[in-house]
């Protein structure tokens, strides 16, 4: 098939005002002609096809730039934006709790976050300083960050489900002066308080469980009662490219990476977002996503903030409460992740399903398998799926309800959002290149790795990396479209059709999907080493029916079939509570999905 290049590109103006149904000459059409003529029609069924598609993702583009750009030479910061949409609307909900029914109004929520500002401030702390939270999804925990940010601090969000070295391993790399906890998590900061510095400020937010409180932990809640909710009289001098917090990832290998979010990608993943999937401010959005994470806390929070929207949050997500929610706040729009269409998919049929509003669902993990089967059941019209990483500059959306695409580069522009599927050697996933050293683009229908060019001085183009400089170089490539740039090295393998549809197809290196949760191997195997007495251990993946990863070793491709290996198996029976031998019935009934991991 022939690619679009600079000779396609001369034509397509002249597709464009045929589609627009504007009148273009005699020698235009003869020109047309001799481009069809010698096999340039393939390029045009393309034209005709996705046109539309492209021209739509444009003007989002256009509109999120000019947005940026605008907020940029204001000097504008997340805190900034937020505190103008609270003062036009200070009465409106703004978070809403569905686990407890509470509701702050956006003035409320202002004024929280102003609390939270005055009171670090007077407790010495300065721009550039850095604050762990550690607390599930309620609306303190927004209220918390953006008031940090409000004085210029950094918050680390730490997710909810770490315990011991891999808590004590993010809380020392964040460099962290204090840190904020829920009464919740109490015996998770106990297990590791030895191990944290004693100039370690501690907060406890919320309610104590039964341990009671922890040694040198002060209250937070009575301190904020006593604190000013007035704006700080003197905000940081802080901008748009400036660091707003930081967001745990598993990667690909090793534990946790706290990626940098600055606030110029907290707005671009928001605003994308927002305008590719047409969001008004009447929109009620349901998050049941974790706020430690992207989706949960930047596109879906972020419509709160940026453009506010009313966003219902619930800390664990519930197959059984998902639409009776929907239907008590009046929702219009759900987030989900791929396991959460497959949960709701397995409960009974309930009343709820045919009198909620939702017209969206935004999100990634959709199985094409049961994608139609999603929409068909519960009368949801539009799937919004996207793919992305908290640090990546590589972003697509599926704008247009292609099933099974998590978004699209242009066949027609390819340069104007500059991505790529580029070969890779798939075992050692070592990026192939040409004679001339630049890595070689895939062809349609052709698996490869997604990369990204980058560009610092173009803030949907830049990549601002880890805290750690090391994990920062190792995702950055050079000479990938030309010699001497720079490229992002997303780790994942997709796949594009002639129209340029991109598919998932596989995540590299050691990281396997728990229950919405990217998990290194790694990490399991330093759990399980202490557990058995610092005995040398080995994790790997191995495909089971209905999960997502598949491994390409050889141990993975004896999979857990104890036919296929000498070695004694294992399962965790959770109604049981611990391991069993797994033989070859306990096999058979895994594979025929009559036995849930």
């Amino acid at each position: 098939m022939r690619a679009p290049g600079a000779g396609s590109a001369s034509v397509v103006s002249l597709v464009l005002l045929w589609l627009l149904g504007l009148p273009w000459s005699w020698s235009a059409a003869a020109a047309l002609g001799v481009y069809v003529g010698g096999g340039g029609w393939r390029f045009l069924r393309i034209v005709c096809k996705t046109a539309r598609r492209d021209l739509f993702a444009l003007l989002v583009l256009i509109r999120v730039r000019l947005e940026l750009r605008h907020h940029q030479r204001a000097r504008h910061t997340i805190p900034r934006i937020f505190q103008v949409v609270a003062q036009q609307q200070p009465d409106r909900l703004a978070l809403v709790d569905a686990g407890s029914d509470v509701c702050w109004t956006f003035a409320q929520l202002d004024a929280y976050s102003n609390a939270v500002a005055n009171l670090f401030c007077q407790l010495g702390f300065t721009p550039g300083d850095v604050v762990a939270i550690f607390l599930e999804g309620r609306p303190e925990f927004v209220g918390l960050w953006l008031g940090l940010a409000k004085v210029g601090v950094e918050a680390a969000l730490l997710n909810v489900n770490l315990r011991r070295e891999p808590l004590a391993f993010c809380l020392g790399t964040s460099g962290a002066k204090a840190l904020i906890f829920g009464g919740e998590l109490t015996a998770a900061v106990a297990e590791v308080s030895g191990q944290l510095g004693k100039s370690l400020l501690k907060f406890c937010s919320g309610e104590l469980g039964p341990e009671g409180i922890l040694p040198d932990t002060q209250f937070l809640d009575p301190l904020l009662k006593e604190a000013s909710t007035a704006p700080l009289a003197q905000p940081p001098d802080k901008g748009m490219d400036d660091r707003l917090f930081y967001i745990y990832t598993s990667g690909t290998t090793g534990l946790p990476k706290a990626a940098i979010v600055v606030h110029s990608r907290y707005y671009r993943i928001a605003a994308f977002g927002h305008h590719a999937y047409s969001m008004q401010v009447a929109d009620v959005l349901y998050d049941c996503l974790p706020l430690y994470h992207t989706a949960g806390n930047i596109m879906g929070v972020g419509q709160c903030l940026i453009y506010g929207l009313t966003v219902v949050l619930r800390k664990k997500f519930s197959a059984s409460r998902f639409w009776d929610d929907c239907v008590k706040y009046n929702c219009t729009v759900v987030q989900y992740i791929g396991e959460i269409c497959r949960y709701l998919l397995k409960q009974p049929v309930r009343e709820a399903e045919g009198r909620h509003r939702v017209r969206l669902a935004v999100g990634n993990g959709l199985r094409p398998a049961i994608w139609e089967e999603f929409t068909e059941r519960f009368g949801v019209r539009q799937i919004g799926e996207f793919y992305g990483a908290t640090e990546c500059n590589c972003s697509i959306a599926n704008m247009d309800g292609k099933v099974g695409s998590c978004g699209f580069n242009s066949r027609i522009l390819p340069h104007v959002y500059p991505i790529r599927l580029v070969k890779v050697n798939e075992d050692t996933m070592e990026l192939l290149r040409d004679a001339q050293g630049l890595c070689i683009p895939c062809q349609a229908g052709e698996p490869g790795l997604l990369v990204g060019q980058i560009n610092q001085q173009d803030p949907l183009r830049r990549f601002d990396g880890y805290i750690s400089e090391s994990a920062t170089s190792k995702k950055i490539a050079h000479s990938v479209f030309r010699k001497g740039d720079s490229a992002y090295i997303s780790g994942d393998v997709l796949v594009m059709d002639e129209l340029g549809y991109m598919y998932f197809r596989d995540r590299s290196g050691d990281t396997f999907r728990w229950r919405g949760e990217n998990v290194s191997t790694t990490e399991v195997e330093g759990v399980l080493s202490r557990l058995l007495g610092q005995t040398d251990v080995a994790v790997y993946g191995v495909a089971v029916p209905g999960t997502f990863k598949i491994q390409k070793t050889r141990l993975q491709h004896e999979g857990f079939d104890p036919r296929q290996t000498s070695d004694r198996l294992f399962f965790l029976d959770l109604k049981q509570g611990h391991y069993l031998p797994l033989d070859q019935s306990v096999y058979t009934r895994i594979c025929s999905g009559a036995f849930a991991l």
